[in-house]
């Protein structure tokens, strides 16, 4: 069957911002602290001052009282020292050397660091993520971060996969939110939109997922990123039989039917009741074993399948076929080969319980 066209679509260009990453601590948070501390540092020195009123003199009427001693705080706070209240006893200056002092220098601190952190620090820290975003090369990027696209990153991670190398576009905030927690990028826009997938750089990644919730937008998304990036692997997530055929012709190199797999699952228990729980396991690094899927090295070629040393070998890929442990091709790998095994993750029986 011929492949489908990509539909033609005339859009105004969309504004997008650049890459993010979750804040350690909230804006609000972070300027309540700030002007908390600011506050609480003043409160001391008009304490201090208010303590020691008898060593400051008043030039104006000799009095010193509790509001002169709330300015005069505040005029030796921000150094503008307008020389009508001033500490004339030894202690009163020693007071402001030793105590007044270095408070002064902490609430300028507080106040220059507030300035930094949301003028400087967030300017360069868009700076910085435009530049990651220039970079980007190697990553993983998720388009869809719904049931299956946040299970998938969560399994990436556990998989030691770097949160900073995980790329989600998203078009809802929420969604987004929960990818920064996890520590990746996200970008809010339209994964149909080429404008969308050239931000991320979708022509340098190492693999996309594509998990858009209805079976129509994701084959949308594969045939845009199929268009963009001829030589990235796209792996899709589809719910309906008929559209399988649809994703991989759009371009999908693998396509996952959920209903499907589900449904592998259910007649597995039928015949055994460990079967369902074997194939979990395979499927999370989470469990004793897992599938793992690597190229042939340079040692093993011509030797036999069963022969390695890594795992139980299930399947040798060579070119475009498929070679089962049993076939007789399987009894000499060859350079290029891409084998199918079963590893061991190191999970006890007794994390296993506790994780449960």
């Amino acid at each position: 069957m011929p492949r489908p066209q990509r539909p033609k679509r005339r859009t105004p260009p969309a504004v997008f911002n650049p890459l993010r990453r979750a804040l350690a601590v909230p804006v609000w948070a972070d300027v309540a602290l700030r002007i908390g501390a600011a506050l609480a540092l003043i409160s001391i020195v008009v304490l201090v001052h208010w303590l020691d009123r008898e060593g400051l003199r008043d030039g104006y009427d000799n009095d010193v009282s509790f509001l002169d001693v709330v300015y005069f705080t505040m005029i030796s706070i921000t150094t503008t020292g307008f020389g009508d209240i001033a500490p004339v006893s030894d202690k009163s200056r020693l007071v402001e050397a030793i105590i007044v002092t270095p408070i002064r220098l902490a609430v300028i601190y507080i106040f220059v660091g507030t300035a930094y952190n949301f003028i400087i620090k967030r300017s360069w820290e868009t700076w910085r993520m435009k530049r990651i975003q220039e970079r980007l090369e190697n990553h993983v990027v998720v388009l869809g971060y719904g049931v299956s696209g946040s299970e998938a990153v969560a399994e990436l991670i556990a998989r030691d996969t770097d949160p900073s190398d995980i790329v989600v576009i998203d078009s809802s905030p929420a969604r987004l939110a929960q990818a920064e927690q996890a520590g990746c990028n996200v970008l809010e826009g339209d994964a149909t939109r080429d404008e969308t997938l050239n931000a991320v750089r979708i022509t340098r990644a190492r693999t996309v997922l594509v998990s858009a919730g209805r079976d129509d937008t994701t084959i949308l998304i594969i045939l845009t990123a199929r268009h963009l990036a001829p030589k990235v692997p796209i792996t899709a997530v589809v719910r309906a039989d008929d559209n399988e055929l649809l994703a991989r012709q759009a371009g999908a190199d693998n396509v996952i039917n959920p209903v499907r797999f589900t449904g592998l699952l259910l007649a597995g228990s039928a015949q055994g009741k460990h079967i369902s729980e074997y194939m979990s396991d395979l499927a999370s690094v989470s469990g004793r074993v897992q599938l793992v899927e690597r190229a042939v090295k340079a040692e093993e070629i011509g030797r036999p399948l069963d022969a390695i040393a890594t795992g139980k070998g299930l399947r040798i890929y060579r070119g475009t076929r498929a070679i089962g442990f049993w076939q007789d091709e399987a009894r000499a790998l060859a350079a290029g080969d891409v084998i199918v095994e079963i590893t061991a993750t190191g999970q006890d029986d007794d994390s296993l319980a506790r994780s449960a």
